[in-house]
């Protein structure tokens, strides 16, 4: 006598977890520091932040719809605003609306739906975007301005505002320079770090936001709470953040111990420019980083490495960007070399001896 069964699913362990709740709860933690970023650099920043966003969205449905693709469920799944996210909150808050246009082209077209799609691309959409930018446009990407918090005297308001993002019109007198910006200049005539640290906010400001730079750039405060929270979440471990703030701090540390008047300290370079940004946010990205724990600590010190080298050595102020793609790069080979063992075999992968053998 034959007895028919039906398997209906396979022995496979379920999770709740999925891209878009992934995506959404990355998104949840950056909403506090992009909140009062927006507040305190006003209008052209919002308009900005949504030209940005529209953006990335739109470039993902038309890549799709090139590609014979459905919109849905991809369109859904919260990559594209995440990544328009991430580089709106790179970009001067006073940008040109075209700078979050053209933005969303390298990101999603080159930098994500050329490689296949989400899961496939070797970078980091955004830092693509981010660095193709900063290349090909460096005046519109390096034009920084202050604090104008919304509603406050003499900070634009609403028409004005669409005639600085739409007609890239800035005010004379708005314009500033970030911390490392203005360190650098003064270093390139002749005066000496310790001298020009002096003329800079203090590190309460620094740490509140209240100095010139992106949206991921000040407010380290928020930027480090959401970080914390996706370590909760267990969206992220601390393996990458931690390896790469703590290398930047100690190679900041050696080389101002070395020479003061030629490098900044490991604070000054903690407390500026996008290293939390892109040590909680950017550097953990799942696609991009290595997926072993050891992995992910070589690639951590990598990106603290490079992101000190490109700081005191190169022209442009901010690394971090630079770091994090030329990292991505080598993220296949450390992947090879860091893999963790199978039972029964070598890191290689070879089979292991008999027990008794020799």
């Amino acid at each position: 006598m034959m007895i028919e069964t039906a398997t209906t699913s396979a022995p496979y362990t379920h999770s709740a977890a999925s891209v878009q709740k992934t995506m959404n709860t990355v998104i949840l933690a950056l909403v506090p520091a992009t909140a009062f970023n927006l507040y305190l650099f006003g209008w052209p920043a919002m308009f900005l932040f949504s030209v940005t966003l529209f953006s990335c969205v739109a470039m993902e449905g038309l890549a799709l719809l090139i590609r014979g693709r459905r919109l849905l469920p991809t369109l859904g799944d919260s990559s594209a605003i995440l990544t328009g996210w991430l580089l709106a909150m790179t970009l001067p808050p006073w940008a040109p609306w075209w700078t979050g246009v053209l933005g969303a082209v390298f990101a999603i077209l080159l930098g994500k739906q050329a490689f296949g799609g989400l899961g496939q691309n070797l970078f980091n959409p955004a830092m693509v975007a981010r660095v193709a930018l900063l290349v090909s446009f460096p005046v519109a990407l390096t034009s920084w301005v202050g604090p104008h918090p919304l509603f406050w005297t003499g900070t634009p308001g609403f028409q004005e505002a669409l005639n600085i993002t739409f007609g890239g019109q800035i005010p004379d007198g708005f314009s500033a320079a970030t911390a490392l910006g203005f360190v650098k200049t003064e270093l390139s005539r002749g005066i000496p770090v310790s001298q020009s640290m002096g003329q800079l906010p203090d590190l309460m400001d620094m740490g509140l936001g209240l100095r010139a730079g992106s949206l991921g750039e000040t407010s380290l405060v928020l930027i480090l709470a959401g970080g914390l929270f996706l370590m909760w979440k267990k969206i992220i471990t601390w393996h990458i953040p931690a390896a790469m703030l703590g290398t930047l701090f100690v190679v900041a540390t050696l080389g101002h111990t070395a020479n003061p008047a030629r490098f900044a300290d490991g604070t000054f370079h903690l407390m500026s420019g996008a290293a939390f940004l892109g040590a909680f946010f950017i550097a953990t990205d799942y696609v991009t980083s290595p997926v072993s724990k050891s992995g992910q600590i070589v690639f951590g010190c990598g990106v603290g490495l490079l992101t000190w080298v490109i700081r005191s050595f190169a022209g442009y102020p901010e690394g971090v960007a630079f770091a994090v793609l030329l990292m991505n790069s080598l993220t296949p080979i450390i992947d090879q070399y860091t893999r963790p063992r199978r039972f029964g075999r070598t890191r290689r992968g070879e089979p292991l001896a008999p027990l008794g053998d020799k």
